[in-house]
């Protein structure tokens, strides 16, 4: 029975206008603050749903924290409530009318993170560095080039060479010569040769590469460049750059298209025969790079093409033939050329079209083998199995998943086995003494960062300054609140919207790693507090600041003082420390510390609400309705939710024929009677509440109240500031 004409509103309006101290309050009570200590203690340490639910301390807390105190005995059922996946919405949690079901599977995340190779982000700056290092390769290759010329000049004996680590790089390099282990006294030898004598270093070497740089260079046997002459002839030092270009060129370049050119044009012109021209490697792969010949076929099966009608009928290809002026031996006619001025300029641009089509072809399958495999990697051994050809039938052409992970970050694979490569990527980059950090290399470094992999090789979650589970119920509660209510066209296009900057903060999320990165972003912020329903020009980016650096144990910190907690939310949601970096120490098992802080203030909201049910229904009702209020989507919401409907049918005085009536009748009511759409203005909702207050102590026993008096009439004249000041002098 109520026992005053205000009581209901007037107990409402002292508790909610000060409903921090009101729940402060609550907090300190003994058993409150012994079951909170042991949650908090020991959410932490629970790793599935079973020890959850037998967990009976911790159980009943969280149950009680979201509504659900009466479904405590219901383990089995709560514990197929929190294996739910909360995003798919046809998960068994988001199957059941009652919502609260959702929001205490949203609040747990038993599934755990998912572990990843690689984050969307992780992969996509790893192929934008891998699609640059062909842009710094050509660069610099042209930056070499440019400094042998500048200075080869100059030298008139062997020792500039020698002594000069770029030149004698350069130089051994252009003939695929290892230039980190050769000494430089054989190579002063080499360079030094009389390529007349057999017995010199030049002609002994195995290799013969040592002979064509010993004639790419005129020095004397002691050393000096002959009186009138220079050290190279331009010939020579063109020569030198065709092949520096051709050695170092690891992808087709437009530097290495010229290169190729170049060389063919010399070249071809000094054929003697077809033989002569498939016997060199780099004339043969431009004839079937322009061809589209198949690497694997033969040198000779290539020169009969150019000039056999009988093989290249056999073999299905005479388009060779119109290309060269071969005899039908093979050889050039006496006078003649392998080439007239117009197969040579049709082929160049045969060529060119072709070269160009791989040079396309050669990035985007690397790209995409990288992209496609990196997804089912859960070991660092996945991450080294090579292409299987059942999997790639263009295997011949596909690059190696570390290739490309390797010369995204500058690193050649041949200074660096395998065996290292796995020690490098499972090293902890957090310790000074790991394997990685020995190396003092920031190659490796960036390598390792690209990917997550753990001590044992195996792939881990991916630190993020929002676990993946959390950015998700960010998300979800931006989608909603941009959609609510709309309908048609209206809602796709809006929708739409919402999705571009989800996926943009999504993208955002997976590169921020310091608070001053996530507040510089406008964007970012301006979702995130949207998403909470904060209006982002309630508060500065200092204040923001201000909040993520506060310790949210202190409960005197700056964001635990502020009177809305959605802020403390926001703060404990992020993986950030109190100087603002990213930290693992905030991670939680099945809850993350945002989690948990909503979980401790629902729980004491529910206990303060329970506490003022004890004595006043109406008051229980009116602080959980002004708490549910902005989550009301759809009439089915309250109809789903037993506390919302008993203050829907008591602020609107319904008979219980209302619940008799089927459910599409009683949402068509609860839409006459209530905006829908007005229930996140707080103006609006404190209108419905007085209206509640007003009907409820009529029917409990205040029939004659003046609050019902003032509500019959239509007008709302009396403030609820007046009511509540009633309230506070009659209290003294």
């Amino acid at each position: 029975m109520v026992s005053s004409a205000f009581s209901t509103y007037t107990s409402y309006l002292v508790l909610n206008r000060d409903i921090n101290s009101s729940l402060s309050r609550v907090a300190k009570q003994g058993d409150v603050a012994n079951n909170t200590a042991y949650y908090e203690a020991n959410i932490g340490k629970v790793t599935t749903a079973e020890e959850f639910v037998n967990d009976y301390q911790l159980f009943s807390y969280a149950m009680k924290a979201y509504g659900l105190e009466e479904m405590t005995y219901a383990k089995a059922f709560m514990k197929k409530v929190l294996e739910s996946d909360p995003n798919d919405s046809s998960s068994f949690a988001n199957s059941l009318t009652d919502p609260r079901y959702a929001d205490f599977a949203k609040a747990y995340n038993f599934s755990g993170d998912a572990a990843k190779a690689q984050t969307s982000a992780q992969t996509d700056n790893l192929v934008s560095a891998y699609q640059d290092s062909f842009t710094r390769e050509e660069k610099d290759i042209k930056s070499d080039i440019s400094y042998f010329q500048s200075k080869i000049g100059a030298v008139d004996h062997v020792d500039d060479i020698i002594g000069n680590e770029r030149l004698r790089r350069y130089a051994l390099e252009s003939f695929g010569l290892d230039a980190t282990y050769t000494s430089k006294s054989y190579l002063s030898k080499v360079l030094t040769s009389d390529l007349n004598d057999p017995d010199s270093v030049a002609n002994q070497a195995s290799n013969d590469a040592w002979r064509k740089l010993a004639a790419a260079f005129n020095f004397s046997a002691d050393g000096t460049v002959a009186a009138g002459e220079t050290a190279q002839s331009a010939e020579q030092t063109e020569d030198l750059r065709l092949d520096y270009i051709y050695k170092k060129s690891t992808f087709p370049s437009y530097l290495l298209f010229e290169a190729n050119q170049t060389y063919w044009d010399k070249h071809v012109a000094e054929a003697g025969s077809a033989t002569e021209i498939t016997s060199d490697a780099r004339l043969l792969a431009y004839v079937k790079t322009a061809f589209e010949l198949r690497d694997t076929m033969m040198p000779s099966s290539v020169a009969s093409m150019m000039y056999s009608q009988k093989f290249a009928e056999t073999i299905g290809n005479t388009e060779l033939l119109g290309y060269f002026t071969f005899q039908t031996d093979g050889t050039v006619a006496p006078g003649g050329s392998a080439q007239t001025s117009d197969q040579e300029t049709r082929l160049a641009a045969k060529y060119k079209t072709a070269f160009q089509a791989g040079q396309a072809k050669a990035v985007e399958n690397a790209v995409a083998n990288f992209e496609s495999r990196i997804t089912g990697v859960k070991t660092i051994d996945d991450f080294f199995k090579p292409n299987a050809k059942d999997e790639n039938p263009n295997n011949d052409d596909m690059t190696e998943m570390w290739d490309v992970a390797l010369r995204a970050y500058g690193i050649d694979p041949d200074e660096v086995s395998m065996v290292a490569l796995r020690k490098i990527l499972s090293s902890d980059l957090n310790a000074k003494d790991s394997y990685v950090n020995q190396l003092d290399d920031e190659r490796y470094v960036a390598l390792v960062k690209a990917f997550n992999f753990d001590s044992k090789g195996d792939v881990e979650t991916p630190l993020l300054a929002l676990s993946e589970n959390v950015s998700q119920d960010f998300t979800a509660d931006y989608l909603s609140l941009k959609t609510r209510f709309l309908t048609g066209t209206e809602r796709e296009k809006a929708g739409e919207t919402a999705t571009t900057e989800i996926e943009y903060f999504e993208k955002k999320m997976e590169t921020v790693t310091t608070v001053d990165e996530l507040l510089s972003d406008s964007r970012v912020v301006t979702f995130l507090l949207e998403s909470q329903r904060i209006d982002p020009k309630s508060v500065t980016k200092d204040e923001l600041k201000e909040m993520f650096t506060s310790d949210l144990d202190d409960p005197k910190s700056y964001v635990n003082r502020l009177s809305d907690k959605g802020f403390a939310k926001i703060v404990a949601s992020f993986n950030f420390d109190i100087e603002g970096n990213l930290t693992s120490d905030t991670i939680g098992t099945v809850q993350q510390r945002g989690d948990v802080l909503q979980t401790v203030s629902n729980y004491y909201r529910q206990t303060l609400e329970e506490e003022q049910g004890n004595s006043n229904e109406g008051v229980r009702l009116a602080l959980y309705f002004e708490r549910k209020a902005s989550s009301v989507t759809s009439p089915y919401d309250i109809l789903g939710d037993t506390a919302l409907l008993n203050f829907f049918k008591t602020a609107y005085n319904l008979s219980s024929y209302f619940s008799s009536q089927t459910l599409e009748k009683q949402a068509a009511t609860i839409e006459k009677f209530v905006e829908l759409d007005q229930l996140s203005d707080p103006d609006y909702v404190q209108k419905v509440i007085q209206r509640f207050t007003a009907l409820f102590d009529s029917q409990n026993g205040g029939s004659n109240s003046s609050a019902l008096s003032i509500l019959q009439g239509g007008s709302y004249s009396i403030s609820p500031d007046t009511l509540l000041a009633v309230a506070q002098l009659s209290a003294r």
